[in-house]
């Protein structure tokens, strides 16, 4: 798989929760071919977002407004929604919106 043709959907059969939380962030999105964008988003309580075309996950971005530690956990809490693998509730604070 080549960065440009992204992750398929759902990929829960592949990806178990621990592999999702355990990998290094750089190498579980090199193995699914995902890029990561950190940007400036200026809404404070927005943390990022995740960009799929069809049926395939192409970027996670995150805020840079964020720390490193809120942007490594949100990328992977988005990327558990997106591939259909079951997380841990996150805490009060934060929630992901699928829509």
């Amino acid at each position: 798989m080549t960065l440009a043709q992204g992750c398929a959907l759902p990929q829960s059969k592949t990806l178990t929760a621990d592999a999702l939380m355990d990998t290094p962030l750089p190498d579980l999105l090199a193995e699914l071919g995902i890029s990561l964008s950190v940007r400036l988003i200026e809404d404070p309580t927005f943390c990022g977002y995740i960009v799929a075309r069809g049926d395939r996950v192409e970027s996670v971005v995150v805020s840079s407004l964020w720390s490193d530690l809120v942007q490594d956990s949100m990328a992977r809490a988005m990327l558990g929604v997106a591939l259909r693998v079951p997380l841990p509730p996150l805490p009060e604070q934060f929630e992901v919106t699928e829509l």
